[in-house]
């Protein structure tokens, strides 16, 4: 089993700046992916960004040039670092990793004021 523990949610009034963390701990055999969508009221889950083998990101173009993920493999920790926030980036945030299987984090929530 794999735990996801994340934080760093909040509000912040647009145009200013977040960075969530999400801690993977457990027993991680081979992480294959480590990301964070997004669900926003009434929408669906979406994919922001996520750091696939270590090395190779993605980005949804919602979030190109503002948003920026890393990793730091020591600590089996992804962050993801939110700057120019826009009230449209309001949602609650899930950390996801890939390790064998899909674990998910509990979730935390981003609230940006216009």
């Amino acid at each position: 089993q794999v735990q996801l523990v994340e934080s760093g949610g909040g509000l912040v009034q647009a145009g200013g700046s977040l960075r969530l963390s999400c801690a993977a701990s457990g027993s991680i055999l081979s992480i294959v992916s480590m990301g964070w969508y997004r669900q926003a009221p009434g929408k669906q889950r979406e994919l922001v960004a996520s750091i696939i083998s270590g090395t190779s990101t993605y980005y949804a173009d919602s979030v190109k040039g503002r948003f920026t993920i890393s990793r730091d493999n020591a600590k089996n920790t992804v962050y993801l670092q939110m700057n120019s926030l826009k009230p449209e980036d309001t949602a609650v945030y899930y950390c996801h990793v890939y390790s064998l299987r899909d674990y998910w984090g509990q979730g935390t929530q981003v609230t940006v004021s216009s």
